[in-house]
């Protein structure tokens, strides 16, 4: 009776710390920040002569990151992932469809008008090498993401807005392709996020008054990320 007592005692144990050892190997397994959602106010840098941004130009963007972890204690890791953006631009550059041709004008501030945007609708595939001093039971750390960012365009769209006229047709002259370095820095729930475009907004050769528009995307603000 004494022997079957110890045998189902030191089964239990041994079970028991083999149960543990099984919950702190899975622990060691946690993954950081694979979902994400961010608000920009977006700029536009290497403007034109005269062009000048008007309201407020916003930014959306949501998806998820395959956290990669490089390093046992898993606070070095690589980010691959896919999201969805939304971006706005407002400013006094005035596109006007003729035909199959986009003319482009520099409104002056006598014209009168609401809004006059160009929006753009992107699938986005970030790239980013991750640092964080997180564990497996904290949720509050810093972060500093760097890395890179591919963009495909889906839709882009130029629209004007005055008391009298309205107008808003699919501008063809917005590059397909965007791409840029990307930089996410913060602590616990509110990181700085910062997108700078390596890619024209416009195609080449498309000018305004003799120039052509290399307008670059600046796009700074807020990405929360989600387990």
């Amino acid at each position: 009776m004494r022997s079957t007592f110890l045998l189902l005692f030191f089964g239990v144990l041994f079970g028991s710390n083999a149960l543990a050892q099984e919950a702190l190997s899975l622990d060691k397994k946690y993954l950081e920040d694979q979902f994400y959602v961010g608000i920009t106010y977006n700029f536009l840098v290497n403007k034109p002569l005269d062009v000048a941004q008007r309201n407020l130009s916003y930014g959306l963007e949501l998806g998820f990151i395959k956290d990669i972890p490089l390093s046992y204690d898993r606070n070095i890791a690589l980010g691959l992932g896919l999201g969805y953006a939304v971006n706005s631009y407002y400013s006094n550059l005035l596109a006007i469809e003729s035909g199959n041709a986009i003319a482009y004008s520099v409104m002056g501030s006598n014209d009168a008008f609401k809004r006059n945007k160009i929006e753009t609708h992107m699938i986005e595939l970030p790239f980013e090498i991750r640092w964080r001093n997180s564990t497996a039971s904290d949720y509050k750390f810093w972060r500093i993401y760097a890395g890179f960012k591919l963009g495909y365009l889906l839709g882009g769209r130029s629209k004007f807005v005055s008391k009298q006229d309205k107008r808003s047709f699919y501008n063809a002259d917005i590059q397909k392709i965007h791409y840029g370095l990307t930089f996410n820095f913060g602590y616990n729930t509110f990181n700085i996020h910062a997108y700078y475009s390596l890619s024209n907004l416009f195609n080449d050769n498309i000018a305004v008054n003799g120039e052509d528009i290399t307008m670059k995307p600046l796009r700074i603000g807020l990405v929360f990320y989600i387990l």
